[in-house]
């Protein structure tokens, strides 16, 4: 059949662009309305005129602004982080990891890449910006309002940081938790043929699709009288799980481990099971086959689940919320409650910054790591 015969009419070309265009604008505004807001004085933020909070006069009139350099460097640095992330990243990962330890590689550069951004936007950047502003006449005055202030306040004077240190801890337990059981569950069902597995993933199934507050009241009363229970083992120094992370951690383990377990066993139905028997014959154990010679093929697919693990515990709200004390709460929570009890328009800017800080961390990891999502889902797509 003929490449013409396969192109769509221009109606429907036109028609699916124009509604992909809408989409994408509908998606994108309230990011990038929150984005700009969060950067302006509360006056400029809440103005009724589209124009003022976008160019913030009274931001400007108050001495914080950019100048038109400041824009185009800005501009600059964060396109070039996107290539190094998006272009080189990959190949370098890939040139000098070891075999089978490129997850390695890629939690190394991913920080070194969000390092050295940080350093050269934040801190080389501005140094460079006082020095050249004064030389370029008009392009180096302030044409645009722009303040960080906000950012200064929830993370230094409200304590941000350590909702985000609490919110690194979940997400990491619960990434980690549930790839290792995950992988191992997925490539033992894959591989086996017995009725008893097709039965276990069926449980999995439904029980993934209860309710996450039911799971909540079922751990509730293990977690209040943990101190108890644990006294025996430990003694009078035993902990009272409710309110501490690891209670966040197992009950969000036991909400995503059944969505893990069936996509990577999606994952391992896709790779041959000849490869398991090659590497038996040359001698590796079920273990060593599964290390050595699955899981290097598997990197895609553990990295596309582990994504979505990743989103699940970093923008939950309602466990964290449930177990969580005030001093070991997340992000998520924290500018929920901010909202909710702040009445100032300063302090609503101030929210509205700390609900943009939460999104850069989401926006950093799919640029760094969107080749193998893509190649993940793609795979995962094929059979399953």
């Amino acid at each position: 059949m003929s490449s013409r015969a396969l192109r769509q009419p221009f109606s429907l070309r036109l028609t699916s662009n124009i509604f992909l265009a809408l989409w994408c604008l509908i998606a994108a505004f309230p990011i990038f309305w929150i984005v700009v807001m969060s950067f302006k004085s509360p006056v400029d933020a809440f103005d009724s005129n589209a124009l003022n909070v976008i160019f913030g006069p009274a931001t400007l009139g108050g001495g914080k602004g950019l100048s038109l350099l400041d824009i185009i460097l800005g501009i600059a640095v964060i396109w070039v982080t996107i290539v190094i992330a998006t272009k080189n990243l990959p190949s370098m990962v890939k040139s000098y990891s070891r075999p089978g330890q490129e997850w390695f590689g890629w939690v190394i550069g991913a920080l070194v890449v969000l390092v050295g951004f940080l350093v050269a936007f934040f801190v080389i950047l501005p140094a460079i910006l006082n020095v050249l502003n004064p030389w370029f006449g008009p392009l180096g005055r302030d044409v645009l309002g722009l303040t960080t202030e906000h950012y200064k306040t929830v993370w230094i004077d409200r304590g941000f940081s350590n909702n985000f240190k609490n919110s690194l801890i979940v997400t990491t337990g619960v990434v980690t938790v549930s790839l290792t059981v995950g992988t191992l569950a997925g490539y033992g069902l894959a591989r086996s043929g017995s009725t008893l597995a097709f039965w276990i993933l069926i449980v999995a199934l439904v029980f993934r699709a209860l309710p996450h507050s039911v799971l909540v009241a079922g751990y509730l009363p293990v977690f209040i009288n943990s101190a108890e229970w644990l006294a025996p083992i430990l003694g009078e120094n035993a902990p009272t799980l409710y309110g501490k992370p690891f209670a966040v951690i197992a009950v969000l383990v036991a909400i995503n481990q059944p969505f893990t377990i069936w996509m990577l066993r999606s994952f391992f139905q896709n790779i041959p099971a000849e490869l398991d028997e090659a590497a038996r014959v040359d001698g590796c154990s079920h273990f060593q086959a599964f290390r050595r010679v699955i899981m290097p093929v598997m990197w895609p697919g553990v990295i596309t689940t582990g994504l979505f693990s990743f989103l699940l515990a970093y923008n939950d709200f309602l466990v964290t919320a449930l177990l969580l004390d005030a001093q070991n709460q997340t992000m998520v929570p924290a500018i929920v409650g901010m909202f909710n009890r702040e009445t100032t328009t300063t302090d609503q800017v101030v929210a509205v910054a700390a609900a943009v800080s939460i999104t850069a961390p989401l926006i950093f990891l799919v640029l760094i790591f969107q080749r193998q999502i893509v190649s993940g889902l793609t795979a995962g797509a094929v059979k399953g």
